[in-house]
């Protein structure tokens, strides 16, 4: 796997520290680089959670791009290193912030602000991605009412996913990776 890299904005270029071992999966440059085309202009002043940060690859892209605010966290405390390490390389320490724990637990706690992008990017074949959509399902206020949940996961792991709150409206798969788009159910009209 290549080094993670900046792939534009203020940062382009900027190579980033790898997670030793093999407990995360990098985003690739051809990944990253989609889901920026469909972001577009939009994350420019958003505000964005990285959950399962890792490098922070796709966090630092967002800054490096304009987003105003990035939060990371990881409960591995060599991805939370290297997580440090990439916001210092980057010069983005005043616009993030890295937290090392349990995602689950703090999802479940009263979030303190809303995001406009989550990203959820989980250790591959555990369904833990499932586990992260349930729980924000349940404490739905960390996402801005026109946001959007972004999950990363290989296209074997996909399946359907029974929500309250939030529905899937896209998905794109690029060779090993897939990117599935949620956002809020619309109300439902009151008939008259």
């Amino acid at each position: 796997m290549a080094t993670p890299r900046i792939i534009a904005g203020t940062a382009k270029g900027m190579r980033l520290h790898s997670v030793p071992g093999d407990s995360t999966r990098p985003v690739t440059d051809r990944v990253k680089e989609a889901l920026f085309n469909i972001l577009g202009t939009d994350i420019a002043d958003a505000g964005m959670f990285d959950l399962f940060g890792g490098t922070g690859s796709v966090g630092l892209e967002a800054l490096s791009r304009g987003a105003s605010y990035v939060r990371f966290m990881d409960a591995n405390r060599n991805a939370y290193k290297t997580l440090q390490e990439n916001i210092k390389l980057t010069g983005f320490e005043k616009k993030s912030k890295a937290i090392f724990g349990d995602v689950f637990g703090y999802l479940r706690t009263v979030p303190d602000r809303e995001f406009e992008y989550i990203y959820v990017a989980p250790p591959q074949y555990k369904r833990l991605w499932q586990k992260t959509m349930q729980i924000l399902d349940d404490n739905d206020g960390w996402l801005s009412e026109d946001g959007w949940i972004i999950v990363q996961i290989h296209p074997v792991e996909l399946e359907p996913l029974e929500l309250n709150n939030f529905i899937r409206f896209d998905e794109r798969k690029y060779g090993s990776t897939a990117l599935l788009f949620y956002r809020r159910k619309p109300l439902p009209s009151n008939a008259t």
